[in-house]
């Protein structure tokens, strides 16, 4: 009998702690970003994992690279690594912005004041401010060969499409 009572309160301890280990889920990439006062859609929804490290550096891990559209086209590599913090994502690396017919790397993307719904992007060559609205829900990306024009056209394609 008392064999039993063990099993019985060993098998109950077991599933208690299952269910319990099994509800706690480690944010999203995207709760993340909101939680530092960014918005979801600076990273695209086909996310696999990431790690933020206790000083800010984040690395975001894709299966592939791939396109999305946002107010221009947007490029991300498998890997995208940024320094995370209140507001900003700075010495962004793997990611690419569509402007004027020229892929310009993100060097910064930067919130001032998050009461006035602007977001900065820094290409390098120029700042451009944007409605942080517009970037408020991740976007889907498509899979980009690095070599494949045909996925490039089908991107370009999607790009410009008003639908």
């Amino acid at each position: 009998m008392e064999k039993l009572i063990y099993r019985i309160t060993f098998l109950f301890t077991t599933l208690f702690l299952s269910f319990s280990l099994s509800s706690l889920s480690c944010p999203t990439i995207h709760d993340v970003l909101r939680s530092k006062g960014l918005p979801a859609g600076l990273l695209p929804q086909e996310v696999d994992s990431y790690t933020l490290d206790n000083d800010g550096r984040l690395e975001v891990f894709l299966a592939a690279p791939c396109l999305a559209k946002s107010v221009t086209g947007m490029r991300f590599d498998s890997v995208v690594r940024a320094n995370l913090s209140y507001g900003s994502l700075v010495g962004v690396e793997g990611l690419s912005q569509f402007e004027l017919f020229l892929w310009l790397s993100v060097k910064d993307i930067v919130v001032k004041k998050p009461d006035t719904g602007v977001i900065i992007i820094d290409i390098g060559v120029a700042y451009k401010q944007l409605s942080r609205s517009l970037f408020e829900d991740p976007p889907k990306c498509l899979p980009h060969g690095t070599k494949n024009v045909f996925n490039f056209l089908r991107f370009f394609n999607y790009l410009f499409s008003f639908s």
